[in-house]
């Protein structure tokens, strides 16, 4: 679909050869803070986390620090793992971000039995394309759980096929940035094979240049994520399909939100 703005003329900085370059571009961190501030799914993670006394929490794949650094307010001890340094770097400069321990990495620089509760928010399983790096992933987050502490995160749920709308024409939107300026963004699916799907999103500035940033996710089923899940030491304890806690497949969210907890080791 073509769009009726009168663009001013662009200058293209770079087009679909940057991956997740929303995570590692500062200027495309920034369009993200202002796009993203949190909603319904920030506050259901925060209340599930509160169904249970979890003083230690793992934020993996923090990202730029939002839900840390409200949960952290809330008087829980969180420690923040990504491995993008532009999206720590701002997340760092956050009121409240002094109350968060920020770690530069993956699974490898988690320590072992630290924490009471693990957070995998924004999707962030969908990132972890390899069935080998989604399983030790998981792996590494049940070594830095106590027994009995729990894993909660979600995905998108492939049933739902909310690829469909990764379109120029559904996705276009206009983010407002905090100095005003108006950043124009949409997004346009590469291919889909097999749960995979590749895309990229475009942002056009006021000024006219022109980023973008590729990005491939994996859509798995909820008996993929049960499978996998279980098979790294936890037991599945609820799936919701929506932020209101929906059955799998009812409403409108198209999500799988899981729910687990860590096993003894050896079970």
């Amino acid at each position: 679909m073509a769009c009726d703005k009168p663009w001013v003329t662009s200058s293209v900085v770079a087009v679909g050869d940057v991956r997740n370059a929303e995570f590692e571009d500062p200027r495309l961190v920034e369009v993200y803070d202002a796009e993203y501030v949190g909603g319904w799914d920030d506050d259901l993670f925060v209340a599930l986390l509160a169904e249970r006394n979890a003083p230690r929490v793992l934020d993996f794949g923090c990202g730029t620090g939002r839900l840390a650094i409200r949960l952290a307010a809330a008087g829980h001890e969180v420690t923040g793992v990504d491995p993008a340094r532009a999206s720590l770097d701002a997340a760092r400069r956050k009121p409240g971000a002094e109350r968060v321990r920020w770690v530069e990495g993956s699974g490898e620089q988690v320590p072992s039995r630290s924490f009471d509760a693990a957070l995998l928010t924004s999707h962030v399983a969908q990132f972890l394309v390899n069935d080998e790096q989604w399983l030790s992933t998981l792996r590494a987050l049940r070594r830095s759980l106590v027994v009995g502490g729990r894993l909660i995160f979600d995905s998108r749920d492939p049933d739902a096929q909310q690829w469909t709308r990764w379109n120029p024409g559904d996705s276009r939107r206009s983010v407002v940035m905090p100095d005003g300026q108006l950043v124009d963004t949409w997004t346009g699916v590469d291919s889909v094979v097999d749960g995979v799907v590749h895309f990229t999103r475009h942002y056009r500035f006021t000024h006219g240049d022109e980023l973008a940033s590729s990005a491939t996710l994996r859509f798995r089923s909820e008996n993929e994520l049960r499978t996998t899940v279980e098979a790294a030491g936890f037991d599945v304890d609820r799936v919701f399909g929506g932020w209101a806690r929906e059955p799998v497949g009812t409403g409108e969210d198209g999500e799988l939100i899981v729910l687990a907890v860590a096993r003894p080791q050896g079970r």
